[in-house]
C-alpha cells in the first residue's frame, strides 16, 4: 500500500526536500503552502499522514491542527523552527502525534513518518484477533479503535488509544515511561521526551474530572490503570 503524505510548509525548499525523501521511500506526496490550503486538502485528498509547519500565512499550523482534530484522528507531525518545550507541549496538547524541530535530519523525519504510520495503521491489522477490553466503566474496542465510558464515546488520538490499550490490557500493572513510549509510538524511547507526560495528562482530563481516578502515577516507576 502506498501512503499519501500531506506536507504543509510555506518554504518551497522545505517542501521540495521532504518530497524528495518521502518519494524515495515510496510515499505519494501532496503539498500545501499555508494552513488554509492544508485543511482543504485534508478534506479533499484524505491523506494518511499530515506534516505541519507552525508559522504559515492565512492559517497557522496550530489553527489547522485544531480544525483537523475536530473531524479526523489521522497522524499529524509538526515540523517547526519553534523548538521551545512550551511550543512542543502546546502542539501535543492540541493533538499532534509528534513534534520535530528545524533544522532537521531528513532521515530522522522519514523514521518518524514510518513509525507513526506503522503505529496508527497497524492497529486495524490485528484488530480481528482482539476482543473488547473492559475495565470498570471503560470499554475499548480494538476493531473500531474506539473507547467508551458508560457507553459514551471518548475521542482519542492514535497515540492515546495505544496508551489506553496497553494500560487496560493489564489493569493494576505498572508500566515504565520507556514501555509506554515504545508501545504507543513504536519507536526508541528518548529519556528527555515529554510526550508521555502530555498524553497522560490529556487522557486523565478526557476520562474524568478527577485526574487520579483512572490513571495513577507512581513516582520513579511509571503509570498504571486503577482496577
Amino acid at each position: 500500500m502506498s501512503y499519501k503524505i500531506l506536507v504543509a510548509d510555506d518554504e518551497p525548499e522545505i517542501r521540495d526536500l521532504l518530497r524528495l525523501y518521502l518519494e524515495n521511500e515510496g510515499y505519494e506526496v501532496i503539498e500545501a503552502e499555508n494552513g488554509a490550503e492544508a485543511l482543504r486538502l485534508v478534506g479533499e485528498q484524505a491523506p494518511d499522514l499530515v506534516m505541519l509547519d507552525i508559522m504559515m500565512p492565512q492559517m497557522d499550523g496550530y489553527q489547522a491542527l485544531k480544525h483537523i482534530r475536530e473531524k479526523n484522528n489521522i497522524p499529524v507531525i509538526i515540523i517547526s523552527a519553534k523548538d521551545a518545550d512550551s511550543e512542543k507541549i502546546l502542539g501535543l496538547n492540541l493533538g499532534a502525534d509528534d513534534y520535530i524541530s528545524k533544522p532537521f535530519n531528513p532521515l530522522e523525519v522519514i523514521a518518524r513518518v514510518n513509525s507513526n504510520l506503522r503505529r496508527f495503521y497497524s492497529l486495524g491489522a490485528t484488530a480481528q484477533e482482539k476482543e473488547l477490553i473492559c475495565v470498570r466503566d471503560l470499554v475499548l474496542d480494538p476493531e473500531s479503535i474506539t473507547l467508551t465510558k458508560n457507553g459514551e464515546p471518548i475521542e482519542l488520538t492514535g497515540v492515546e488509544f495505544k496508551i489506553m490499550e496497553l494500560l487496560m490490557t493489564h489493569p493494576g500493572k505498572v508500566y515504565t515511561k520507556q514501555q509506554i513510549y515504545e508501545y504507543a509510538w513504536g519507536d526508541e524511547f528518548f529519556v528527555a521526551d515529554n510526550n508521555i507526560m502530555v498524553c497522560i495528562s490529556k487522557l486523565r482530563a478526557k476520562l474524568s474530572d478527577d485526574t487520579s481516578e483512572y490513571i495513577k502515577t507512581l513516582r520513579g516507576l511509571g503509570y498504571r490503570l486503577e482496577k
